[in-house]
């Protein structure tokens, strides 16, 4: 089976600091791989390079067996969809505008200087539920359907891989939970396969399939939630003391924080 999005010995430097350490990563095809760890451990930095956002200073990362940074952008996009933890203001333009944009990959500039939309955008505005919105202005929208719509814009591109960097910042718990549930569901429709940074382990042991731990740029811990997430993660990882427990059915993992712990 063809592994879809890879990194191979992937180093970043910012400076004297290295950000990313020989960082060996194979994501599986419709596989959810959530990359968790505590601020600056390099979740963002990987993910970039996973997109070709970023070239490393020693490594690469692969698309369909091919080097990323050696494909034309355009074919990279036909390939992946990003989703970044912000974009850059839209002003007035209307939600059915802003999602057309994704089709930019497939329809080219000339295609897009045509105008209209086609059945992707629909599909991606239906999946998304925000068709009853498409003619509003995205900065009119309460933060929920904005991320709604910029999941739709992802989807638009219509690439069987997905990336997302913390798709639930400012939005509040029940808009959390909607939204993965929504990744969640589309991921299983299309069969996508997604990587995304979460902050919350909660979330990561909740929807996804692999936790990759980061520590100090490195792969510190990678597999299903239930053998990856444990008190010894917090610990070692994110420096607290806390608790991890499953429900009665065993099916999900809650966690719960206590205090910082000491330094090693």
């Amino acid at each position: 089976m063809t592994t879809p999005l890879r990194a191979d010995g992937v180093r970043v430097r910012f400076g004297t600091r290295t950000v990313l350490d020989r960082v060996d990563l194979a994501v599986a095809p419709g596989e959810w791989l959530a990359l968790v760890g505590r601020n600056g451990c390099g979740k963002t930095t990987l993910l970039r390079v996973l997109a070709g956002l970023h070239r490393p200073d020693a490594g690469r990362a692969l698309l369909d067996g091919r080097p990323v940074l050696d494909l034309p952008r355009r074919q990279v996009a036909r390939g992946l969809a990003v989703l970044p933890q912000a974009l850059p203001a839209v002003g007035a333009l209307t939600v059915r505008r802003l999602v057309a944009q994704g089709r930019y990959a497939v329809r080219g500039p000339l295609g897009m200087l045509g105008g209209g939309v086609d059945d992707a955008v629909e599909t991606a505005l239906d999946d998304c539920g925000v068709r009853r919105f498409g003619d509003a202005p995205v900065d009119r929208l309460s933060g929920g359907e904005r991320q709604r719509v910029r999941l739709a814009l992802a989807l638009a591109q219509d690439a069987p891989v997905l990336l997302l960097d913390e798709p639930t910042t400012f939005l509040d718990v029940r808009h959390q939970l909607e939204v993965l549930d929504l990744v969640r569901r589309l991921a299983a429709e299309r069969s996508l396969t997604v990587v995304s940074v979460l902050h919350d382990l909660a979330h990561a042991a909740r929807c996804a399939d692999r936790v990759v731990a980061l520590r100090e740029g490195r792969v510190h811990a990678d597999g299903p939630p239930a053998e990856v997430i444990d008190e010894r993660l917090l610990r070692e990882v994110f420096g607290v003391v806390g608790r991890v427990h499953a429900d009665r059915s065993g099916g999900r993992l809650g966690v719960s924080y206590d205090e910082p712990a000491a330094p090693p």
